[in-house]
């Protein structure tokens, strides 16, 4: 998998990523502490709705940007990104008013929304072969696990010796060294591409071809079901090891590190088994695991007993495999479906819509953990994961051919994708299965 590290570019890309996330998950501990400072017992409630914030910025700001981010220099744009993520984590420090952290953080949230789908859609255009993108996806995969379980840690640490604040100033030097790091290589840019029509519609030219592509639908259920599962796991671990189990709260970062095992375990193994196997079986196979992991729980809330503990760490770190194998594979489909130009704006789409989903399920695992208990929280959570596989499994059709045979007129609105000699008349030809099989004055193919 390391073999990709060769690469000085993508090297340079993921080292920028990885010290960023490290800098981000700072940035989250500090900001914890920083609410309870301000507002004392409603600290959640300040959390909570900074929370909420996030996944609006993530859903509304990531389809705007990625309509214009093919028109834009790559590297000067995230760079410019990672500075403002940079100035907004260095200004969280001065906040002496709980109000004053929600324009902050919708800042910080759009600024990674800019930044976060246009990095990913610049991955397949720096490593083009298929193998070597799959390692790549995997180690991001892994460097998200490692980081949930890393930067906590390291917050622990540095807080023994310094105040919580001074841990923003770490986040700013994690967004600097990124910064730094993208500065260093050259990136390929994408072939911009003039689109005709309103704002809006260009907005929504990735939300387009997504939902236009079968696979895509598909993927779209799938993110549904990880996000059921997942909020499972980040809402109510709490919850469930401290209120119900009764439990310390040092018992809390071992369930959630049950989990991250889990998914880094398939992150290490799944980029060898996708090789030579396609990735629609793995990725409803993962969605199946996530359910029946969270069926395990309604068993495990149920029973109580000696064995919830390590029954509950099995549950947890069977969820994670789930997880893993369901959305790693997720920016192969991406990268499937889109030509390079419109890779920034499918990438976009994908981001808005899987946050779209937490966006749902996560007030829905609160609350119903709240108001009916674990055990029905569970068998809720299931169902929808279980309603999730069960959409992608009609959506995403068995036979899903990357090249597809098909005829068409000539016409300006896909003259991009021809080459020369196909200008003129009409024509017979194969490409891969991507915004040109959309087109809405075509035939259905699918």
């Amino acid at each position: 998998m390391l073999d990709v590290l060769a690469d000085r570019t993508y090297r340079h890309l993921f080292l920028a990523q990885v010290i960023a996330l490290v800098g981000t998950g700072l940035a989250t501990v500090a900001l914890g502490l920083l609410a309870y400072d301000l507002a004392g017992a409603n600290a959640g409630t300040v959390l909570g709705t900074a929370l909420a914030i996030k996944m609006v910025a993530y859903v509304g700001v990531a389809p705007v940007v990625g309509a214009f981010a093919n028109r834009l220099p790559r590297r000067a744009f995230l760079v410019s990104m990672d500075l403002v993520r940079a100035g907004v984590a260095a200004s969280l420090p001065f906040v002496t008013e709980a109000w004053q952290i929600y324009p902050l953080i919708f800042l910080l949230q759009s600024a990674s929304a800019a930044f976060t789908p246009t990095f990913q859609a610049t991955i397949p255009d720096v490593l083009p072969a298929e193998k070597d993108y799959t390692r790549a996806l995997s180690l991001s995969r892994l460097a998200y696990d490692l980081e949930s379980l890393a930067s906590p840690a390291l917050a622990a640490a540095l807080l023994t010796i310094i105040g919580f604040h001074w841990l923003f100033a770490g986040t700013v030097i994690g967004f600097l060294v990124s910064a730094a790091l993208v500065v260093s290589v050259r990136l390929p840019q994408s072939r911009a591409v003039e689109r005709s029509g309103s704002i809006y519609a260009r907005t929504f030219h990735g939300m387009s071809i997504y939902l236009r592509t079968p696979r895509l639908r598909g993927l779209l259920a799938l993110n549904l079901a990880a996000a059921a599962a997942s909020s499972m796991v980040i809402v109510n671990t709490v919850v469930y090891v401290q209120s119900k189990m009764q439990r310390p709260a040092t018992d809390v970062p071992i369930a959630l590190a049950a989990f991250g095992c889990g998914s880094m375990l398939v992150a290490l193994l799944l980029p060898k088994y996708l090789d030579k196997r396609p990735d629609r079986p793995a990725m409803l196979t993962g969605a199946s695991v996530m359910a029946l992991g969270l069926l395990a729980g309604v068993a495990i809330a149920g029973v109580g007993g000696p064995a919830e503990w390590p029954t509950l760490l099995a549950a947890w770190f069977t969820i994670g495999i789930g997880y893993s194998m369901t959305l790693t594979p997720s920016g192969r489909l991406l990268r499937r479906s889109a030509s390079s130009a419109d890779r920034p704006a499918v990438f976009a789409a994908q981001f808005s819509l899987s946050h779209a989903c937490w966006l749902v399920t996560y007030p829905l695992a609160g609350q119903l953990g709240a108001r009916l208990g674990m055990a029905p929280t569970f068998a809720v959570l299931a169902a929808l994961t279980v309603l999730g596989v069960g959409i992608a499994w009609r959506m995403w059709p068995a036979a899903d051919h990357n090249i597809l045979d098909h005829s068409h007129p000539a016409d300006a609105a896909f003259e991009d994708h021809l080459s020369e000699g196909e200008r003129t008349g009409s024509h017979s030809h194969r490409h891969p299965f991507t915004i040109d099989d959309l087109h809405p004055r075509w035939p259905d193919h699918h």
